[in-house]
């Protein structure tokens, strides 16, 4: 069975933007904010380009992010934010995603 952690509801994402504190890389933004379960949400908007670029940015990151096991990670609810650019590959999003979440000590074996 399949970890089931997106971030769906607008109150959900609207309480990581405003509440959130938030990390920035060469291709992401992250908003992240302590809650009792770990969901992650990705919001692309129109100025990434049409319908099928924008839900191919969302797979990527997504992959990305079930990359990293979450038995590791600390309970966030997270919201990812891509950078407008002309190409957008995995590799990057992966490794600027794990910069990131070292970054924002996510992960349970780091120090607070």
């Amino acid at each position: 069975m399949a970890f089931d952690y997106r971030l769906k509801k607008e109150k959900d994402f609207s309480r990581v933007f405003k509440e959130g504190k938030k990390l920035f890389s060469d291709s992401l933004t992250l908003y992240y904010l302590p809650s009792k379960e770990l969901k992650m949400g990705v919001a692309v908007g129109k100025k990434h380009g049409g319908s099928v670029k924008r839900n191919r940015i969302k797979r990527l990151i997504r992959e990305s992010f079930r990359s990293f096991s979450p038995e590791k990670m600390k309970n966030f609810f997270f919201v990812f934010i891509p950078k407008v650019k002309e190409e957008y590959e995995y590799r990057v999003f992966l490794r600027d995603m794990d910069y990131l979440l070292k970054k924002g000590k996510i992960f349970k074996d780091q120090d607070v």
